[in-house]
């Protein structure tokens, strides 16, 4: 099984197996996946990536959420571009929690990637976010794990009382930290 990068960032949970698996369709899209793999690391949330195809290599995901399960990952988030199956397979075959995250690549710039990872049948949930939303898969995933993780719930209110104090600086303070980074 070829994965790619697996994540554990300090704390309580840097020694656990990985807690989200992520899944993408392509190595062309690593540079979008990649982000949610390091929203999962400023959370504390160990997580790993794995590229594995619906379409070029099913047995590859089938094989993987065969070993997720009992390695202990509890969320798995599919993201895939085009015809954007991949979250859906995934829904199909486990009962964990799903998040589909469409791509934006492709001729109708995400779009088709939306309606795929949407539109599934009765009885297969996947919970789907933005076109291209990274930051908002992983914050689902560590939506969902804070339910069982108290370490994970104050990473989550502490992101959000960060997100909070970048929304009240005036409009001054953001230009002058933001000339401050560029320089």
């Amino acid at each position: 099984m070829e994965k790619v990068e697996t994540s554990s960032a300090p704390g309580t949970l840097a020694d656990r197996s990985p807690l989200v698996g992520i899944l993408t369709g392509s190595p062309n899209d690593l540079p979008t996946v990649v982000k949610v793999r390091d929203t999962l690391t400023e959370l504390g949330i160990p997580s790993e990536i794995v590229v594995a195809s619906a379409h070029r290599t099913p047995d590859k995901v089938l094989a993987y959420l065969d070993r997720a399960h009992t390695e202990g990952v509890q969320v798995l988030i599919g993201c895939a571009g085009v015809a954007a199956h991949l979250a859906g397979v995934i829904a199909g075959h486990t009962r964990l929690p799903v998040i589909g995250l469409p791509l934006g690549n492709g001729p109708l710039s995400g779009m088709d990637s939306l309606l795929s990872t949407v539109q599934m049948p009765p009885g297969v949930p996947v919970a789907t976010v933005a076109i291209d939303g990274s930051r908002n898969a992983a914050m689902l995933a560590a939506r969902i794990l804070a339910l069982k993780y108290p370490e994970i719930d104050k990473a989550l209110e502490e992101a959000a009382r960060k997100e909070r104090e970048r929304y009240d600086l005036t409009a001054d303070e953001a230009l002058a930290k933001l000339t401050s980074c560029v320089k």
